[in-house]
């Protein structure tokens, strides 16, 4: 673990604020591919590739989006190994097709020798201008979700447009207290941020649970990001989350409705062709060594993913207890 200071390698854990608390780091490539190249990236086949991780949830969105949308054949993807040490994200056992790096901070000189920042997947490279496009998960997905219209397989967005202002709310709601509320648990320094975290998180869980009570997805009855973004921490939660960053007050198999969401998620083809539980586990575990100084791998826990979810009947069964009140 560590980071870039004006194109140096550091080593070094996250620096806790005074209240011990975990505040993760603004991305810094924030440009955007656009359909008609007006930004300076013109979409097409080809021309950029996608650095990601199996292990982590911010890249496993990317990861999603492209299989859901068919861009296989328009983006293709390196994959980082799932142990991460002192130099960060190396590449295992796929190696890095353009310029044969050993290491994904190389990758990151390559765009700007003099970078300063952390070192994160995923990351969107432009192979004609030689420069990361953007590496801030959330702008990646969007990307890939809807200006390679053109060439994605999957004519379904992931954000239609009659939906994207629900999506953007949902996001915004879900990232402090879950998606980024897990690793504020997880990397407390002091007990009061660990509470403080733990007690949001938990939070937002109970509303969240309750929401996919009446719902099939997040948004209402059709699959947007926002469910890909929050599927993929809701699958490590019991798989590492629970015990590795003490977010133990209840499991997700104890939420019936986010648990059976994550797994009708998780057994969409695309999602699954997305989704490697080894390198997720491995990772977090061998590599977080703050959290787990002497990288000893759990064995259990034993999940059953793909275990009968029936979450097509919610919204069958709504509407039909709608039908018979009229």
């Amino acid at each position: 673990m560590g980071q870039m200071v004006d194109g140096e390698w550091r080593t070094g854990w996250y620096e806790p604020n005074a209240a011990g608390a975990f505040e993760r780091p603004k991305t810094c490539f924030r440009s955007w591919v656009t359909k008609d190249g007006s930004s300076g990236f013109l979409a097409e086949p080809g021309r950029y590739h996608l650095y990601a991780a199996y292990a982590c949830p911010w890249a496993q969105r990317a990861l999603i989006t492209r299989t859901m949308r068919g861009l296989e054949d328009v983006i293709p993807v390196t994959i980082v190994g799932p142990r991460m040490g002192d130099d960060g994200w190396c590449f295992d056992d796929d190696r890095d097709p353009i310029f044969d790096a050993r290491l994904l901070q190389e990758i990151y000189l390559h765009a700007d020798p003099r970078y300063t920042g952390r070192v994160t997947v995923p990351v969107l490279w432009d192979k004609k201008k030689q420069t990361i496009v953007n590496n801030e998960s959330r702008e990646v997905m969007r990307m890939l979700d809807t200006v390679f219209d053109e060439f994605a397989r999957d004519p379904r967005t992931l954000a239609p447009p009659d939906l994207i202002e629900r999506i953007d709310h949902v996001l915004d709601a879900i990232y402090e207290p879950i998606n980024n509320g897990v690793y504020k648990a997880g990397f407390a320094t002091k007990q009061g941020a660990y509470d403080e975290a733990v007690q949001a998180l938990f939070s937002a869980l109970d509303h969240w649970n309750a929401v996919l009570a009446d719902q099939r997805f997040v948004c209402g009855d059709r699959l947007t990001e926002a469910d890909i973004a929050l599927f993929t921490t809701l699958l490590r939660f019991d798989l590492v989350y629970y015990g590795h960053f003490k977010c133990n007050v209840r499991r997700l198999q104890d939420y019936e409705h986010l648990w059976g969401f994550v797994r009708d998620i998780y057994q969409m083809p695309a999602v699954k062709k997305a989704t490697n539980l080894e390198h997720i586990k491995v990772h977090y575990y061998w590599s977080q060594t703050t959290v787990n100084p002497y990288r000893i791998i759990p064995r259990g826990p034993t999940i059953d993913f793909d275990a009968p979810h029936k979450r097509a009947r919610v919204g069958l069964r709504l509407a039909r207890t709608a039908e018979s009140r009229l």
